[in-house]
């Protein structure tokens, strides 16, 4: 069999409801999907909230153009997700960026988002998990809104504890940021 026709590894691209460094995420994937346009497919599942930021950040046309396949959560289990990651359809499951929401929910097994129960299923299942939290430093962050303005945020050592039993959980693996995420790439296709 040719490379030209080898069935292409695929990836699952969780978005939440974050919009800290959304558009420097959606940059750097756009450059990993033209990187490894040969052997691997980036499909898209967007949170209901994922939804809502890319329209206020202006960038759910331009993700919609780059990527062929995105999907919108309807519930817990619509699109199936968590059924695909246990059958091992994905290589990983990435979340990039994640919210202290879904962090937290994460950490505590609480799988009531498409996002969140995917996660849990994939563990499960010994599919490893890549997730780029907003909120993984202690301190104070200053983040673009959708205006241009920057506002300044508190990192609570709350969401900072959540984002530690995320590292100690196994085949989960936390990412500081959207150069990080490169590395599972690097790491399943290289």
């Amino acid at each position: 069999m040719t490379a030209e026709k080898a069935k292409k590894r695929k990836v699952a691209w969780g978005i939440t409801g974050a919009g800290d460094k959304i558009a420097e995420f959606i940059k750097v994937m756009k450059q990993i999907q033209k990187e490894y346009a040969d052997t691997v497919e980036i499909q898209v599942f967007l949170s209901k909230a994922a939804e809502l930021v890319l329209k206020y950040y202006r960038l759910e046309g331009d993700l919609r153009q780059s990527f062929e396949k995105v999907r919108i959560e309807l519930n817990s289990n619509a699109p199936f997700l968590a059924a695909w990651m246990q059958m091992h359809k994905y290589e990983f499951l990435l979340i990039a960026p994640a919210t202290s929401n879904t962090v937290a929910k994460i950490a505590n097994s609480i799988g009531d988002t498409m996002l969140t129960n995917a996660t849990i299923m994939s563990l499960k299942a010994f599919v490893p998990v890549y997730i780029a939290p907003t909120d993984y430093e202690e301190g104070t962050v200053y983040t673009k809104l959708p205006n241009g303005k920057e506002m300044k945020l508190r990192v609570r050592k709350e969401e900072v504890e959540q984002v530690k039993k995320l590292e100690q959980m196994e085949d989960m693996f936390v990412l500081e940021g959207p150069q990080k995420i490169r590395e599972p790439f690097q790491k399943h296709f290289r």
